[in-house]
């Protein structure tokens, strides 16, 4: 019998599996209408098998950002400066990560106001905690797996805004190489950190598409963000020449694949069923990538029945095969309209599928 981890693995690499695990977040009230559920109702749910490692230890002074930056801005009550100085201002207490954001790079226009930021410094400190977690997941067969979302395009342009960021682009504005190449040096720090610790699994990401379009062209996501990505991925991997690269972005973004297959990229998270369509995927690219997702989150999970998201799992599944190749599950956070019936419908049709 296989164990958790190889199973995660084979499934990865398309050598067959044993068993599916599912794997999905919620919001709070989604979470605490589940548990309610699971107390009249219970089961057993057979995760995804890994464990988040924390990222290493960090250095950051928001106090400082927020007294140089948002000193002539008003923040509303209640809103958090995260380490690297982004403000969020509060949104809906029942949805999940709406805030807005304050940009703290938006009114720059030089190269040396970027170089003069307060970046959050990489401290090592946390090193040996950090592989001690991984030999003890390891030990009980488990992945550990490290997380590294907003890896050089999201967390660049929450720092100067989209709108200027993409205008920096375009105009070959200094600024742009400047900021993206800092945001690319820290990842490239913490990639590595991942990497000696022994984490199996590295989850890079970016949205770089809408829910119609990809957001950029091709040209210039391949001469400003994909060698920033690769730098990322070869830096983990000369390493750990094993570790599996996961890459996460919302929307289509079938017309990139191509470009974070050349940067490296093992398995796209999630597909989303209501833009892209999963054969399609699976019969160009499926030899040389996995997936992660085609349970919809703004479909079948909110507002179908339980029968028509089991009926999602066993058609997904059949499409990738015995090999594997997909691990089926939610394309995003479960929120607060999802009924805790489909939430158990999705982990018994996991359960049921190779039984």
């Amino acid at each position: 019998m296989m164990t958790d981890l190889e199973n995660l693995l084979s499934i990865i690499h398309r050598t067959g599996y044993e068993r599916m695990p599912v794997s999905f977040q919620m919001t709070p009230f989604a979470a605490q209408r589940f548990d309610t559920y699971l107390k009249e109702h219970p089961m057993e749910i057979p995760w995804a098998t890994g464990a988040v490692l924390d990222a290493p230890a960090w250095k950051a002074s928001p106090e400082e950002i927020t007294a140089k930056y948002f000193v002539n801005k008003q923040l509303k009550p209640g809103a958090t400066v995260d380490f690297w100085g982004v403000a969020h201002e509060p949104g809906s207490a029942a949805a999940y990560h709406m805030t807005y954001m304050r940009h703290p790079m938006e009114n720059f226009d030089s190269v040396e106001q970027i170089q003069s930021y307060p970046f959050p410094m990489f401290d090592d400190s946390g090193f040996a905690a950090l592989r001690d977690r991984v030999q003890q997941l390891h030990a009980k067969g488990q992945a550990a797996e490290a997380y590294l979302h907003c890896t050089v395009w999201e967390t660049s342009w929450y720092l100067r805004g989209m709108e200027n960021l993409m205008c920096d682009m375009m105009t070959d504005d200094p600024m742009a190489t400047a900021l993206l190449d800092a945001v690319t040096d820290i990842a490239v720090k913490r990639a590595k950190s991942f990497a000696r610790a022994g984490a199996d699994i590295l989850f890079l990401g970016d949205d770089i598409g809408t829910q119609r379009a990809i957001m950029m062209s091709v040209s210039l996501y391949e001469e400003w963000l994909m060698p920033r990505l690769k730098r990322v991925v070869d830096a983990a991997r000369a390493i750990k020449p094993d570790i599996v690269i996961q890459y996460h972005s919302c929307g289509l973004v079938t017309e990139l694949i191509p470009s974070l297959i050349k940067a490296g990229v093992q398995v796209l998270d999630p597909v989303q069923p209501e833009v892209m369509d999963f054969k399609m995927l699976q019969d160009r690219f499926g030899d040389r990538l996995s997936f992660h997702g085609t349970i919809g989150t703004q479909t079948v999970m909110p507002f179908g029945t339980p029968q028509d998201v089991r009926a999602a799992v066993f058609k997904y599944l059949d499409i990738a095969g015995p090999k594997g190749g997909l691990l089926v599950c939610p394309t995003h956070v479960l929120e607060p309209e999802v009924p805790p019936e489909n939430i158990a419908a999705y982990i018994q049709a996991c359960v049921d599928y190779t039984k």
